[in-house]
């Protein structure tokens, strides 16, 4: 006769519990080592060979051109380490994908308003990609607080012109900086009688530039050994002049309607102290936010404006940004 022995349910659910408990972990632990195991032995491969990516899934190095040139002066792209540099920034721009579409997008706002200023002005036309470059087409300040599209240090704005001040920054008014990057970069062929080193120059100094011509005994920038920084400029430079002027053939597609388009504008002139922005804006049928965006040189909320000078705003000519 087997005896039987009452346990409460309580109790003997703790019971079967404790008993599951290293059951469970077990399970889980040898779950685990599975899935550790097929993802080291697996590793990509399939029966002893490396699988292969997705269809269509391919990266290839980009085309590099038989001839360029820079502001009409040709490239040496005979020269090998011309081509290993130039081939490496196009990489990094092609595989950059999400920045390269930015640029993309904003020279189709921002470069016809460059290509104007650089006409009048005289300088060659492919001095529009050193903007982007130098700032990405966008109102940025370095840690040596160059500013602007053109990243012009205070005083080097002062010098070619600008007022830069705690209310004013004209570093942030496209046109004016692209003005005084002119006279500039005018200044610096004039003294080198090269496009290219002109922009060397203005990646690293003029005083730099003549130390190095000086010291190396050559008179071309793709004979230079200089700083890396410099080394690689110019040929940012011609990497993004291939990409922006064929962006299919080194693969963004993008249609007319992806580009942000042109920001169209009618100027207002006032010579007076402005002391409550906000309004001002209010006043003129603009948000604050759309005063800003058109003239991104206000760096206060007000203007004082002792010296009675006149400024010119742009606002929008249609109803975008309007309350």
């Amino acid at each position: 006769m087997i005896e039987r022995t009452e346990i409460p349910l309580g109790k003997f659910r703790r019971r079967i519990r404790r008993n599951l408990a290293p059951c469970a972990c077990t399970a889980v632990l040898c779950g685990f080592i599975f899935l550790l195991f097929a993802a080291f032995t697996d590793n990509g491969q399939t029966d002893g060979k490396r699988r292969l990516p997705e269809e269509g899934y391919r990266i290839l190095p980009p085309a590099l051109p038989d001839t360029l040139s820079f502001a009409g002066e040709a490239v040496p792209m005979n020269y090998f380490l011309v081509r290993e540099r130039l081939e490496r920034e196009l990489m990094v721009n092609t595989y950059w994908q999400s920045n390269q579409l930015l640029l993309l997008k904003r020279s189709a706002r921002y470069f016809p308003v460059l290509e104007k200023v650089l006409k009048e002005c005289g300088i060659p036309d492919d001095f529009k990609f050193l903007a982007l470059v130098e700032s990405g087409l966008a109102n940025v300040v370095s840690p040596a607080k160059a500013a602007g599209f053109w990243q012009l240090l205070p005083g080097t704005a002062k010098d070619l012109g600008l007022e830069v001040n705690d209310y004013v920054d004209e570093r942030y008014n496209l046109e004016k900086a692209t003005r005084a990057a002119c006279a500039y970069l005018r200044m610096l062929y004039g003294h080198y009688g090269s496009w290219t080193l002109a922009a060397a120059a203005y990646n690293t100094g003029k005083n730099n530039i003549d130390y190095h011509l000086q010291t190396q005994q050559t008179e071309s920038y793709y004979h230079l050994h200089l700083p890396e920084e410099t080394t690689r400029y110019v040929y940012r430079i011609l990497a993004e002049k291939l990409i922006l002027n064929e962006p299919d053939r080194y693969g963004f597609l993008l249609e007319k309607e992806d580009f942000y388009q042109p920001l169209h504008t009618r100027s207002i002139s006032v010579d007076t102290a402005i002391h409550d922005l906000f309004a001002f804006a209010r006043q003129t049928g603009v948000s604050y936010q759309t005063l800003k965006l058109y003239n991104p040189w206000l760096r206060e909320r007000q203007l004082p404006n002792r010296s009675r000078r006149k400024y010119v705003f742009l606002l929008p000519t249609d109803s975008i940004g309007r309350e």
